[in-house]
């Protein structure tokens, strides 16, 4: 199923936003400091890329009927954890004191083998950490939340290129072999959703030149936008029929 043309219009212009901010920010940083961050630390640095992504999740979601109110997206977005007093989140719907769902919005654009590690083990440790909390009672009386993430990949050589693998000691799984970090990117967030430890997430490639005009890609059906965005409407106007 592809999205509507409103939302596939704000999906472009999220991409549009994630990339002129990050030069933006890069510009100003040089001229307010003199010096530069290495890489692209120039932009990551500063923040704020991934508010389109944001602002189209509050959209959509107050077109499906859900209270504004009810959405946090930059304040009061803490949530307790079990192996740690709290955690952040990027997107948080909680609704007459019940959690209904929380969600994480990631970005990577180039140092791709410095970098992917880093994504999986937060990825994995922020689900184990939630749901652990779930477990021992921190959000009652709410039912089990929807817990969503989205990860915008670069499309460039180095994250589309095959990567090879160390084994030392054991053999990696077959599926690793030869994958690139887009292809690995694509495995970690399958298989986060087929375990349940999250039950919907995006993975958007966008190119460095033509991702300024909009365009992107996802190289899988079932990490599309669109399911993220009808799993998580599911949730919300359930939620809401069932507390009116």
């Amino acid at each position: 199923m592809s999205l509507q043309p409103r939302w596939e219009a704000r999906l472009s212009e999220a991409i549009q936003h994630f990339w002129t901010t990050r030069q933006s920010q890069s510009d100003r940083q040089g001229i307010r400091t003199g010096a530069r961050d290495a890489g692209s630390r120039t932009a990551v640095t500063g923040g704020k890329q991934l508010d389109g992504f944001v602002e189209l999740l509050r959209e959509f979601l107050a077109e499906a009927g859900l209270d504004r109110a009810c959405i946090y997206t930059s304040r009061k977005v803490e949530l307790p954890g079990w192996y740690r007093a709290e955690k952040k989140w990027d997107l948080l719907i909680v609704r007459d004191g019940s959690l209904i769902a929380a969600m994480e919005f990631k970005s990577q654009v180039g140092s791709f083998g410095n970098n992917f590690n880093n994504r999986t083990e937060e990825a994995l440790g922020n689900a184990a950490d939630i749901w652990a909390a779930f477990r021992e009672g921190a959000f009652a009386p709410s039912l089990r939340p929807w817990l969503g993430y989205v990860m915008v990949l670069e499309e460039a050589k180095g994250s589309l290129s095959p990567v090879g693998v160390q084994e030392p000691h054991f053999h990696v799984f077959e599926e690793f072999r030869g994958a690139s970090y887009a292809k690995r990117y694509e495995i970690l967030l399958t298989k986060l959703v087929r375990e349940r430890m999250y039950d919907s997430a995006a993975l958007i490639l966008t190119n460095r030149q033509t991702g300024r005009e909009g365009t992107y890609l996802e190289p899988s059906r079932e990490l599309g936008f669109d399911n993220l965005l009808i799993s998580l409407k599911a949730r919300a106007v359930a939620i809401k029929e069932v507390s009116e």
